[in-house]
């Protein structure tokens, strides 16, 4: 099996899970099929969807909504910093409030 970076393009399920957007590989593809993921501006239904560097992703995380464009397309399930290192986060977070 070729490495994501070598195909140019990995898995959504795969993806998530490597990002650790999702604890597990099957926890990923529920998540995906339950219909709140979307790629591109689309609503995607399937696991297997390719998703490729500099893809925009809107999915749901906990009580909020993460939105995130890929800069690169993780190699494996590392440390968490290696894994933020692949996308940058395009909605703001909540500002603080001021005193």
């Amino acid at each position: 099996m070729a490495s994501p970076g070598a195909a140019g393009s990995i898995r959504l399920d795969k993806l998530l899970w490597f990002l650790r957007f999702a604890r597990s590989r099957s926890i990923a593809q529920a998540m995906v099929e339950t219909g709140h993921i979307r790629l591109d501006g689309r609503r995607v239904t399937r696991s297997s969807s390719a998703v490729h560097a500099g893809a925009t992703l809107v999915l749901p995380v906990g009580e909020r909504i993460e939105v995130i464009r890929l800069l690169t397309l993780p190699l494996r399930r590392g440390p968490a910093p290696e894994a933020q290192s692949c996308y940058v986060r395009l909605d703001s977070p909540d500002p603080a409030p001021s005193s």
